[in-house]
């Protein structure tokens, strides 16, 4: 399975998507990485550590978050997306509004990561040729963890990303450039996580390239008790080898150094188990 995004190489999975969060509140990291500097040099660190692509965001979606306007986010993020890209990396721009998409795109980036999965940025992906990841939220970052309530939680899911993805198709924009996400903790309780994450050969049926964000998450936090999302990252890795040998096409997280070996084992895995002995 591969992404097909115009003017590049089909890229094959599986793949780590490294995350650069410029923005002074995110919830693992938030701060760290605020000044354009910091940022570019942790993108390049992500690359150099084995991310496939870097993810570069300038809003918080952490429950609670407050939004930021259009010429804040694309103060924050346009010099990062365009220092990495010049670079020659793979760079995705993850916001929801449709001026910041089209100014990254023009600033170098090629793939979109859209947490609302707006029609906007489907017109976007159709006239550019960008990726386009289209995720599933009940709610909004503010309102989001407020008593998130499913009657079946992976078949919602899974019903909301296979109609996003055929409206996308339906004005133009390419299967190959469409990736779907379920939104761990977004709108989501632990038991919702856990079921999507053992179900995800659901969503990874659909036929469409599947990727997973857990990373330093909350609900990792309560499964094993540690209160810093910063020292999360082996619980994030079994997430990556599992969510690997199930079929993921693709895994985002903040330690690209950590989870980048449990990726390769669990991929060599899966490939072993499919060779005839």
């Amino acid at each position: 399975m591969s992404w097909q995004i115009r003017g590049r190489a089909p890229i094959d999975g599986p793949l780590l998507v490294g995350i650069v969060n410029v923005t002074p509140d995110s919830f693992s990291d938030g701060g760290r990485f605020f000044s354009p500097e910091q940022a570019i040099e942790h993108g390049r660190r992500l690359i150099g550590d084995g991310a496939d692509i870097v993810d570069v965001g300038g809003e918080s979606t952490r429950p609670g978050a407050e939004a930021v306007s259009e010429e804040e986010e694309s103060r924050r993020v346009l010099p990062v997306i365009e220092a990495l890209a010049s670079g020659g990396a793979v760079v995705s721009v993850d916001t929801s509004k449709p001026t910041v998409a089209w100014a990254a795109i023009e600033a170098g980036a090629v793939i979109v990561n859209d947490v609302s999965a707006s029609p906007e940025m489907v017109e976007i992906a159709a006239r550019t040729g960008a990726g386009l990841v289209m995720m599933h939220m009940q709610g909004t970052p503010r309102t989001m963890q407020v008593e998130p309530t499913y009657v079946d939680v992976v078949r919602e899911v899974r019903d909301f990303l296979v109609q996003r993805a055929a409206f996308a198709i339906e004005r133009g924009v390419d299967r190959s450039q469409i990736v779907i996400d379920p939104g761990i903790g977004f709108g989501k309780t632990l038991d919702h996580n856990l079921d999507i994450l053992t179900h995800i050969d659901v969503l990874v049926g659909t036929g469409y390239p599947v990727l997973i964000g857990t990373s330093r998450k909350s609900f990792l936090g309560l499964l094993t008790g540690e209160t810093m999302p910063e020292r999360r990252d082996l619980a994030t890795a079994a997430t990556t080898a599992l969510a690997v040998a199930a079929g993921v096409f693709a895994v985002r997280v903040h330690n690209v150094a950590v989870s980048r070996p449990a990726m390769q084992v669990a991929d060599a895995m899966v490939r072993n188990a499919g060779v005839e002995q």
